[in-house]
Order: structure tokens, then sequence, then C-alpha cells
């Protein structure tokens, strides 16, 4: 890291024919940089001495000398531990830098809180998850003034650029959407957004870097729940975003520092272990997903399923060139409403019904009245977010009982 960059309080401008440096470790396997990006046991022999990398639990680090401070220097900013995973995302995203927090929703307020001001606006769709709908619906506009602008056909490029203006701060896509897995051309808004001088975020949660190379297509910033996929299995709540590492240290110094809602060194340690075998899980996940997404196709109680492995899925040419394979997450409309998704939810054996996704044991959830219960009616209709829509997190699993189960429950409508 450029030791300037500790002192830097100037906020970070988008320049959109910068180019990254490139990365030392681009010519490495994706498996090999999540095992060995930031920590590499005989490297830093000298240091811990330790074949895993260690948690370091202080919240302060002491210096010697009182013109020679030390970087990190409080734990509201940076920890040892948090500083390694920091680098692992960034190196399996192939970003420059990446700025941890408490979780992905607070990884976005900081972002947005860091790059707009009263005036400013931000362009981006009704396909995000609840929370970011929340923050750009209300909680921004209200009392920040900052403006939300939600594009009404997001596979046209022209809607666009339709949105944007000289106070447009960011471009936002997360794709695939949940819970409609609705997927966004992020080739084609990135040129939309860099013709009009605006940077481009795209929300890789869904998909993680094991599936979906954004930045490889143009993106200028990645954010991430940690919370989801990438730890796997419900015992970790955490987010991130990677970009620039000038943007990245704005936000670290000029928000984190001060809203001060960082992620924990022992939470940043079991990321770091449960990200050794991300791409496995996601293959799996993937594996699994596709099974159960062809057998509810074929179902007579199911009226319609989200699943970007689906021939019939609006975007699935698209998601084939943009993803390795489908992920873990999809939704499916059962009969009778929101009484039908009820009776369904409540008559599983072995899907545990809990608000989150990317697990490793299955997991449902509705949508209209949990995570998108802010949205009104219309705009749930526009979202594709039915009162019969369940929310499946496909986890690891033999897919056989899986589908038993959803066969099971589907017999009681």
């Amino acid at each position: 890291m450029d030791e300037n960059l500790f002192f830097m309080r100037d906020p970070w401008v988008y320049d959109p024919g910068a180019e990254q440096p490139q990365r030392s470790d681009e010519n490495l396997g994706f498996d090999t940089r999540a095992l060995h990006a930031g920590y590499h046991p005989l490297q830093d022999l000298e240091q811990f001495r330790a074949f895993v990398p260690p948690i370091v639990p202080s919240m302060t680090y002491p210096y010697k000398r009182f013109e020679q401070i030390p970087y990190p220097v409080y734990g509201r900013t940076k920890t040892p531990t948090a500083a390694l995973l920091e680098e692992r995302l960034a190196s399996l995203e192939g970003g420059e830098a990446c700025l941890t927090a408490a979780s992905g929703s607070q990884a976005l307020f900081n972002l947005i809180f860091n790059l707009a001001r009263p005036g400013d606006n931000i362009v981006t769709t009704l396909n995000t998850f609840g929370e970011g709908y929340k923050q750009a619906a209300t909680i921004f506009p209200e009392r920040c003034g900052i403006d939300f602008r939600f594009v009404k056909y997001p596979a046209d490029p022209e809607s666009w650029d339709q949105q944007i203006d000289d106070k447009t701060k960011l471009v936002w896509v997360e794709t695939p959407s949940n819970p409609t897995l609705f997927v966004t051309d992020i080739a084609s808004v990135a040129d939309v957004a860099h013709a009009r001088g605006v940077p481009l975020m795209v929300d890789n949660t869904t998909a993680t870097a094991a599936l979906q190379k954004p930045m490889a297509l143009g993106v200028d910033i990645i954010l991430l729940s940690i919370t989801k996929f990438l730890s796997g299995n419900a015992t970790v709540l955490g987010g991130a975003i990677v970009g620039p590492e000038a943007l990245i240290e704005d936000v670290r110094w000029n928000t984190t520092e001060f809203v001060g809602a960082i992620m924990q060194p022992f939470d940043s340690w079991l990321t770091l272990q449960y990200l050794e075998t991300l791409s496995m899980r996601m293959a799996r996940h993937s594996l699994n997903s596709q099974k159960i997404a062809e057998f509810l196709a074929d179902h007579p109680k199911v009226q319609h399923v989200n699943h970007t492995g689906l021939p019939n899925h609006p975007q699935f040419t698209l998601a084939q060139e943009q993803m390795a394979s489908p992920g873990g997450l999809m939704s499916f409309v059962v009969s009778g409403g929101m009484a039908g998704a009820a009776k369904v939810m409540d008559s599983f054996k072995l899907i545990c019904h809990a608000v989150t996704f990317g697990t490793s044991r299955s997991i449902c959830m509705h949508p209209a009245t949990i995570t998108h219960e802010h949205m009104t009616p219309a705009e749930r209709v526009a979202a594709g977010i039915a009162d019969g829509l369940i929310r499946l997190s496909v986890g690891l699993e033999d897919v056989a009982d899986l589908i038993e189960d959803l066969d099971q429950a589907l017999a009681r409508i």
C-alpha cells in the first residue's frame, strides 16, 4: 500500500480513462489465490510462524516513536486479520483494493454516503436486495437528499442512459438479482456509464467471483455480502467493496473510521477459512440448483421458475456468457398465491425457513412479506415478486433428498 494514503483525506474522483495497475497474482488460478492471496506460511514466516493465517484480536496497535505511526493504528479502520481478508477478496475479484464492513448493507451504505452529496443521484433498478431498496427508496432520499432513479427497462442499455445526468455519482447493478434472478448485461451498462463519466458498481453476491468476473467486463466497483456464499454456512456477518485503492482508502478514512461498523478479526479469520473451498462449494450449489429447477419447471403446482440455467429464462443466453454456472439461488411461484406459498413452506421437513441465503443447508424465504415488504405492491409486480414467490437457496445436501422434500410439500396445495 502507498504510505501516503494513510494521510489521504481528499475525496476520490472517478477517472473513466484510468487503468487499474496489473495485479502481481492475476496469472495464478482462482483456487490458488483463494488459498494463498495475502498470506503464505513461508513468506510470512518471520512475522507469524503459522501455517494458518493468524487471528489478531487487538483493537489498538502500539508504536515506538511519535513520528513513526504504524498502519493499522486502531481497529475501527483496519485490523491485520481483516487486512488479509481484504487482500484475498481483492485478488479473487480482480480489483486493486478492498474494504470490509460489518455487513453487505453496511458496505453499500458506506460507499453511497462517501460518494454522493445532497442533490446528487444514483441510478439503479428494482432488481436489488431488500435492504438496498430501502436505502434507495427512503433512507438516502429523505435523510440525505440523495435521489435514486430506478431504470424501468433494465434489459435496454438506452433505458440506463436516459436516467444518467451530470449529478449521477454511481450506477448500481445487482446481477443475478435477488430474488428473481434477473441478469443484467454488465458490459453494455458499463459502456453506457463510462460514456457519461460515471463509475459502475456490480453487486456480485449471488454469483461470487467463482462464477462471475464483473471487473473483466468493465466494472469499477464490486459490492459483496460476505454473509452469503462467500462464508457459506450462516456463521459470519460481513460485507465488502472492491475497487480502486484511492476510492477504498477514501471510504475507509472518510466514512468507515467514523461510522465504525467494521468486520471483526474472528469473523474475518473464519471467512478466510471458508474461502478456501469457495469454488468447490459453488460448483455443488450450481449442480443441485440446476436439477431442482428442472424438477420444479415440470411440476403441475409450480407456475414459474426463476433460474438462470433454464433455457426459458429471459436472459438465458446472456447468463451463459457472463457466468460459469448458475449458482445456488433460485425462486419459484406456486399455485394459490400467498396462501399456497405459506402452505408449501410450512410443509417442508428438510428445507429450513430462514432469512438469508448462500448457506450449506437449503433455505427458503417469502420475499413479499420479509425482504421486499418495503416495496409497494406495484413495485413488487414490476420486479416480478409475486405473492406466491418462494426464494430457495439450494444447499449442499443430496439433491434427491431436496427434491423429495419439495415434492411432498407441493403436494399439500
